[in-house]
């Protein structure tokens, strides 16, 4: 007997009518038709033909800084360099105990959520490593549920930072998988473009994958994705080097990006845009018009390229909303991108399912016979009207048990003579 049956369920490439059956924590078949006669299981859940996902995926978060918000003090600009600063002021005062509540805090909104795999960013350029034995901690805790996915982040420049390079490597040798960098906030371009050189060389020797902040400015001359591309192909990296944020990109004149594009393209560079926090913290020295700030996410997922949407930052020094919700930042990032064609809305929601999943090179992940039974049931019939309603995460699985459940989102009208049960509104 099966552990658990889901039937009557739409699958996000539009098959519908599908069941998934499940034994010991993996999918044993997916087909349509099935029912509960055809495969007899402990648990049954009849989807209502609503969509069932493969679980969301940040690819880009700082979860030491999370729920942070007002420490030591409310970043009063809203900047990105006011939101570094604080970052600075209140690491003196940070203790693990404190780090790793608020992690294990966020987690459980991720869960509730259906955000079951996570990569953060963790600062190592103070010499306690605090924050990262900390979010090793919370990697450890939190294993059978979400897949945590740390990177070794110096946040104040891995040569600008005196004993950054040395505190990287400890970090990686205390255990944390990937290599991180921010060339942009090196003091100059050049060595901005060796830093990308030296940590490039750190994750071939290791064997390890890369992501690194890079051209996070509206500087339209920066050339780090460049480099970073460059080395990619040098070192035979391809496939395990990820570009986030990529601003600047926005402001490139065409003909460079021209030849850019395809440098990344054959490098096989993954990109991460995070569009709730590019649109807010670029383009704050320009008056009117204004600038998006986002990277080119439509041309490079035509060109190829894996790109994910992250959610980079919650009520931390640099943005007080947020909330785990990757469909939030789907649901901007196809407004900032202007993605609105069908195929352009369901890019988006793969950015923040599927790609990012192949950027983390998660294991067994989708669903399909033989991988994880790890998903989310959603109150929407397919991943537009996901996206348009930030879709109730109805009930979320991992490895066939349930995580978390949320009752359908109702409204009750009280319009005299009028039908007083209009549920949600849909297209």
């Amino acid at each position: 007997m099966l552990d658990l049956l889901i039937h009557n369920a739409t699958l996000a490439d539009g098959r519908t009518d599908m069941g998934v059956a499940v034994h010991d924590g993996r999918i044993q078949e997916v087909t349509a038709g099935l029912t509960a006669a055809q495969a007899p299981a402990h648990t049954r859940v009849d989807a209502e033909g609503q969509l069932l996902s493969p679980p969301f995926v940040d690819a880009h978060f700082h979860m030491d800084a999370a729920l942070s918000v007002g420490l030591p003090r409310v970043n009063q600009s809203g900047t990105l360099l006011e939101g570094i600063a604080l970052w600075g002021e209140l690491k003196p005062h940070l203790t693990q105990e404190a780090l790793v509540e608020r992690a294990m805090a966020y987690c459980d909104w991720a869960v509730a959520q259906g955000l079951l795999a996570i990569r953060t960013h963790v600062d190592v350029c103070d010499p306690r490593l605090l924050a990262v034995d900390a979010l090793l901690q919370v990697k450890h805790r939190v294993a059978s549920y979400i897949d945590l996915q740390l990177v070794a982040f110096p946040q104040d420049g891995v040569l600008r930072s005196p004993g950054a390079l040395a505190l990287l490597q400890q970090a990686l040798d205390r255990g944390v998988d990937v290599v991180g960098g921010i060339p942009h906030f090196e003091r100059t371009m050049a060595d901005g473009a060796r830093s990308v050189t030296l940590l490039c060389e750190i994750a071939a020797q290791r064997g390890l994958m890369v992501d690194m902040h890079c051209d996070e400015s509206d500087d339209p001359m920066s050339r780090h994705v460049e480099t970073l591309a460059a080395e990619t192909q040098r070192l035979g990296l391809h496939g395990r080097v990820t570009g986030s944020h990529l601003t600047s990109m926005h402001s490139m004149d065409n003909y460079y990006v021209s030849k850019l594009i395809p440098l990344m393209a054959e490098a096989q560079l993954n990109v991460v845009a995070n569009p709730l926090i590019n649109i807010t913290l670029q383009g704050r020295h320009d008056s009117y018009p204004r600038r998006r700030g986002m990277t080119r996410v439509p041309e490079l997922m035509a060109a190829g390229l894996t790109v994910a949407l992250g959610q980079d930052c919650v009520m931390d020094p640099w943005y007080s909303l947020g909330s785990a919700d990757m469909l939030d930042v789907a649901h901007m990032g196809l407004h900032v991108a202007q993605m609105t064609s069908q195929a352009g809305m369901r890019q988006c929601f793969d950015a923040v399912t599927v790609n990012p999943a192949k950027i983390l090179q998660l294991p067994g992940y989708g669903i399909a016979a033989g991988n994880d039974a790890s998903f989310v049931l959603l109150q929407a019939r397919d991943p537009i009207e996901a996206l348009r309603l930030r879709a109730t995460r109805l009930k979320v699985f991992k490895r066939g048990l349930l995580l978390a459940e949320t009752a359908p989102a109702s409204t009750t009208l009280r319009l005299g003579g009028r039908p007083s049960e209009c549920g949600l509104v849909r297209g």
